[in-house]
């Protein structure tokens, strides 16, 4: 969904050299791409709790990640993450556009909507900030300490295989959170006057298109069946 909402529509604006978008089709961008950002970070820090289960705790893994309990952390992730993207939409809706109409983005960021808007945007950037803390900085520190456990855990197994099983399990995971969170936290948290407009797009390419880019790769990698295929095609080229 972050990438659909966005990539298409940024292919169509770059082969026409500009293209105008109504105030409603750009405030659904917005959403979706908020929707699915915001959930994404949540989903990270469930799947590291998932991981600290299976690694910490592994008898009792099974019992308590169950199917009822990850329908459950499913469903919060989905809902915090809408509940957020629709109250900053709602205060958006709430500004006035009867300025500049044009934005110099390649899609509907918070950013760029609130440099055109004539209103004062200081209320909308305070919620912003303050949703950060529950889908940013709350989400970093839990995976941190998740990770703590499991490297103290991983430490203490004795055999020199079972140690590179467990990190070759959980280092897709973590450069998945280093990659997104990195981006996502510098976009959202830094101050913007600290970063240019050309800044500002870069990192936004970074999470909205390079990230989803690698996700199969960084995952993938994990496969034997996929290092096999990869070392095969290397190998004759």
């Amino acid at each position: 969904m972050l990438t659909t909402s966005i990539v298409p529509n940024m292919l169509f604006i770059i082969w026409r050299k500009g293209e105008t978008i109504s105030f409603g089709v750009c405030l659904l961008q917005f959403y979706i791409y908020s929707v699915s950002g915001s959930t994404e970070c949540l989903l990270l820090t469930v799947m590291s709790y998932d991981r600290y289960l299976a690694i910490c705790n592994p008898l009792r893994y099974a019992s308590i990640m169950n199917f009822n309990q990850c329908l459950n952390l499913i469903f919060w992730s989905w809902f915090f993450g809408s509940l957020t993207a629709i109250i900053t939409v709602i205060m958006i809706c709430g500004l006035e556009f009867a300025g500049p109409n044009t934005i110099d983005h390649f899609f509907c960021d918070l950013e760029p909507l609130l440099q055109i808007s004539c209103s004062e945007t200081y209320f909308v950037k305070l919620e912003v900030y303050i949703a950060s803390i529950p889908l940013l900085c709350f989400p970093i520190l839990y995976i941190v300490v998740s990770y703590i456990h499991i490297f103290i855990t991983v430490l203490n197994i004795p055999s020199t295989s079972g140690r590179k099983k467990v990190f070759s399990t959980c280092s897709s995971h973590l450069t998945v959170v280093c990659a997104y969170y990195a981006t996502m936290f510098t976009i959202y948290t830094v101050p913007s006057k600290t970063k240019s407009t050309d800044t500002n797009k870069f990192i936004s390419l970074i999470y909205t298109v390079i990230t989803p880019l690698l996700n199969p790769v960084i995952y993938g990698l994990r496969s034997q069946d996929i290092r096999r295929a990869l070392k095969k095609f290397t190998f004759l080229h």
